[in-house]
C-alpha cells in the first residue's frame, strides 16, 4: 500500500477525492497511472489560477505517473456550458489551432514534458458515427443532465438550452474513454462532468476513473480568476505585468494564494513582504531567477518610488505644432479614448519629464526629447527630430 504522506503530497489541496478510498486502490495496483486533465481552449492564456490542476498533475508525474493533458480542440467548437447562463460563442478553427499551440507551451511551465502524453480529442470525437454518438447518449438520461445547477436553473427560468450544449458532458466524459483515465482532474466548478466520467467509462465496461477537485482561485477584485473578466495572471505574461498583477491581491487573500500556488507557507510575517516574495515566486516560475529580480525592480523604482522605469518604449512624434496631448496618450500609451485622456490630464495624471502637465495642447518643441508619464506604470519617450 502506497505511504500516506506520498498520498498527501498528491492530494495537496484537492478539495473532494472521490471515491473515497478509490485512490488508494489505483495506486495499490503498482504500475503508472494516468492522471487526465482536459482544458478547452477558449482563449489563449492559461493563468495561475488555471494552472492549479496541473501542479496536482505534475505532483502525480513527480511519484513517477503519466500526465494525459487533453487540449479540447473538438469539445471547444460547443464550449463548456458549466457556470454559464448562455451558450459560448463558437471559434474558427484557426483561433481554436491558436489557442491550442499558446496553452501547450504555457501548460508545460507547470508540466514535465517527458512525462506528458499530449492528446486532442479531435482524434477520437471526429471519428464517431452517428450510431456512435446515439451509444454514447443512451449512457445518460436527460433528467440526470438537467441535475446539473446551471442547466436547471436554465430551464426553470424557460431560457433556451441546445443539444450541443447537453451533450458535451457527455463528450468530454467520452475523453475518460479514449484515453482509459485513471485519475481525472479539475476545478470544483467540473465536478459534474467528472462524475459524467465514471458513469460513461463504466457504461463501456471500464474501470471508472477517480475524480480529485481543486479549488478555485479569487482574484483580487474577489471574484473566479478569469481570462474573460481580465482579473488574470498569465503563466506567460510579461514579468513586470505578473509582478505587477500579483501585488494587487488584499492582504486577506494571501493565504490562499501561499496555500494554493506556492504550496508553501511564506517565509515573512509581513503582509507586504509576503506579497513581494509570492510575486518573486510567481515570476521565477514562469521565466527564471534573474527575470524575478528585474520585474520587483521595475515594481519598486515606477510604482513604490513613482520614477520611471530603466528603459523607456521610445517613438518618433507625429506631424504637426502644436501637438494633442490626449492624441499622443491615446497613440502611444494604450489611453482608451481622447476622453479618458483628457480626464487624466484635468486630474494631473499626466507628467512631462516628471511634472504634471495640465495643458492639453503642447508645443512641439517641449515634448521632443520628452519624457511622458500617464498614471503610476505608463510611459512614453519621444525621440529629437
Amino acid at each position: 500500500m502506497p505511504k500516506q504522506d506520498e498520498i498527501a503530497k498528491l492530494v495537496r489541496n484537492a478539495v473532494e477525492v472521490l471515491p473515497e478510498g478509490g485512490l488508494e486502490h489505483k495506486l495499490a495496483l503498482g504500475r503508472p497511472l494516468r492522471i487526465k486533465l482536459g482544458i478547452d481552449v477558449t482563449s489563449p492564456d492559461i493563468h495561475v489560477g488555471r494552472a492549479i490542476p496541473l501542479q496536482r498533475m505534475r505532483a502525480f508525474q513527480d511519484a513517477g505517473h503519466i500526465g494525459v493533458l487533453i487540449v479540447g480542440d473538438y469539445t471547444t467548437r460547443i464550449g463548456d456550458p458549466s457556470g454559464r447562463s448562455s451558450e459560448r460563442p463558437i471559434l474558427t478553427d484557426e483561433e481554436i489551432e491558436r489557442n491550442a499551440e499558446s496553452y501547450l507551451e504555457q501548460a508545460m511551465v507547470i508540466l514535465d514534458p517527458d512525462r506528458t502524453e499530449v492528446r486532442r480529442n479531435g482524434e477520437w470525437l471526429s471519428k464517431l458515427s452517428y450510431a456512435d454518438v446515439v451509444r454514447l447518449a443512451r449512457t445518460m438520461t436527460v433528467a440526470r443532465i438537467l441535475e446539473r445547477d446551471d442547466f436547471a436553473k436554465r430551464f426553470a427560468a424557460h431560457e433556451p438550452i441546445s443539444i450541443s450544449e447537453l451533450l458535451y458532458p457527455l463528450m468530454q466524459a467520452y475523453d475518460s474513454v479514449a484515453v482509459e483515465a485513471d485519475v481525472e482532474l479539475g476545478g470544483t466548478d467540473q465536478l459534474y462532468n467528472l462524475l459524467a466520467g465514471r458513469e460513461i467509462m463504466q457504461s463501456y465496461g471500464l474501470e471508472p476513473q477517480v475524480i480529485l477537485t481543486t479549488p478555485i482561485l479569487v482574484a483580487w477584485d474577489g471574484e473566479k480568476m478569469s481570462s474573460s473578466v481580465g482579473n488574470n495572471i498569465p503563466l506567460l505574461a510579461a514579468p513586470e505585468e505578473q509582478f505587477g498583477r500579483t501585488m494587487r491581491i488584499p492582504d486577506d487573500l494571501l493565504g490562499q494564494w501561499w496555500e494554493l500556488v506556492v504550496e508553501r507557507e511564506p517565509s515573512a510575517a509581513d503582509p507586504m513582504e509576503q506579497k513581494l516574495e509570492l510575486a518573486r515566486s510567481i515570476v521565477r516560475r514562469s521565466h527564471g531567477e534573474d527575470a524575478a529580480r528585474t520585474a520587483e525592480a521595475h515594481f519598486t523604482r515606477v510604482v513604490r518610488r513613482h520614477e520611471a522605469p530603466e528603459a523607456t518604449e521610445e517613438a518618433a512624434l507625429p506631424l504637426g505644432d502644436p501637438l494633442h496631448l490626449p492624441a499622443l496618450l491615446v497613440e502611444f500609451l494604450g489611453l482608451d479614448s481622447t476622453s479618458d485622456a483628457r480626464r487624466m490630464v484635468a486630474q494631473g495624471g499626466v507628467k512631462l519629464n516628471g511634472e504634471v502637465v495640465k495643458d492639453i495642447d503642447l508645443p512641439r518643441s517641449r515634448l521632443e526629447g520628452a519624457l511622458v508619464q500617464a498614471g503610476k506604470r505608463r510611459f512614453v519617450s519621444f525621440r529629437k527630430s
